[in-house]
């Protein structure tokens, strides 16, 4: 049954974990020399210049979306499989810490709806960043995984990132994915609940 007030509450925090996640990113991009996304206006906190439109409609459908991808330059990076691994782990720490700020508001909010919303902001960027730890292109696990290979499997990255799209279709509508995610999902609630 449809539910307009959970679909917003959705919205939002959906809003503040794909922010808070590109932003970082976008961030640590820079910190490490490579001002790409800066140029294009993406070091920022504001949802509109992440969120694609498409993605965030799939997402609250079909548990499937996507956010406009923050142009990295890695060749910028002075060591590219280094610069790589930060900047691919950087959304999910955003994430984190979007999570720890997210739950002390909720905590500390005298007020119904504020708590309802950050409470769910929480939960959402506790699992959005466990999600995109998944090693499957184009996912930030990918990304860590990738730039960690020795360049002898260049072959195999070439096709395995051909075919990612398929294999994470396949991890998310199996659930296969939560073998991964769980683990991460709780180590990241540990962290929060630490701090809320």
């Amino acid at each position: 049954m449809f539910n307009l007030s959970n679909l917003l509450v959705s919205m939002v925090g959906i809003a503040i974990a794909i922010s808070v996640h590109e932003f970082g990113h976008a961030y640590s991009a820079h910190l490490l020399g490579d001002d790409t996304a800066k140029y294009n206006g993406r070091m920022t906190l504001n949802p509109a210049k992440h969120v694609d439109p498409i993605g965030l409609i799939t997402l609250l459908l079909f548990r499937i979306g996507w956010a406009k991808p923050v142009p990295v330059n890695p060749n910028n990076f002075k060591n590219y499989k280094l610069g790589n691994v930060i900047v691919s782990l950087s959304g999910a720490i955003g994430n984190l810490f979007g999570a720890i700020l997210c739950g002390i508001i909720a905590k500390y909010s005298n007020m119904y709806a504020i708590n309802l919303i950050f409470y769910n902001a929480m939960w959402i960027n506790i699992y959005f960043g466990a999600f995109n730890l998944l090693p499957i292109p184009p996912l930030d696990g990918w990304g860590v995984l990738s730039s960690l290979l020795p360049y002898k499997f260049n072959d195999f990255i070439y096709k395995y990132e051909n075919v990612g799209y398929v294999v994470l279709l396949i991890a998310i509508f199996t659930d296969a994915y939560l073998i991964f995610t769980k683990p991460i999902t709780i180590a990241f609630y540990t962290i929060v609940s630490i701090f809320v």
